[in-house]
């Protein structure tokens, strides 16, 4: 009799269970990016930010997507993978912002002492991904 009356507090309780951890897996993969973004944003510094993980990861939620199409999964793994997109392309959009912020800092900072001729601020060195560093 006893298992009879507690049927009405555990089914409640696992529908809320599999919900929070439907929730866990859809926005787990975007909380580490979270303080990378503000960290990024406060002190406009994107040099420790991989673009080419943003890259690797929009390829690899774009094909989960494309995948979805042809066989169905679960609907959280498609959420997230429609959440880390939206992630990526913000993480992007904040780096390129800063570096181009930087860019022209650096440009005008070395044309400004080129004319006054007081200090000679050079831009860092163009580095080409061609060419390996090893050689």
């Amino acid at each position: 009799m006893e298992a009879a009356g507690l049927e009405w507090l555990l089914g409640p309780m696992q529908q809320l269970v599999s919900w929070g951890a439907a929730g866990a897996m859809v926005f787990g993969g975007v909380v580490p990016y979270v303080p990378q973004y503000r960290d990024i944003r406060r002190t406009q510094n994107a040099e420790g930010f991989s673009t080419y993980v943003c890259l690797v990861l929009l390829v690899a939620n774009i094909l989960r997507i494309l995948f979805w199409f042809g066989r169905r999964f679960e609907s959280p793994l498609l959420w997230q993978s429609i959440i880390m997109i939206i992630t990526m392309l913000l993480m992007l959009k904040l780096c390129t912002e800063v570096r181009v912020s930087n860019d022209l800092n650096i440009k005008r900072r070395s044309f400004s002492a080129a004319d006054s001729k007081d200090e000679e601020i050079k831009a860092p060195p163009k580095r080409s991904y061609l060419v390996s560093r090893w050689c």
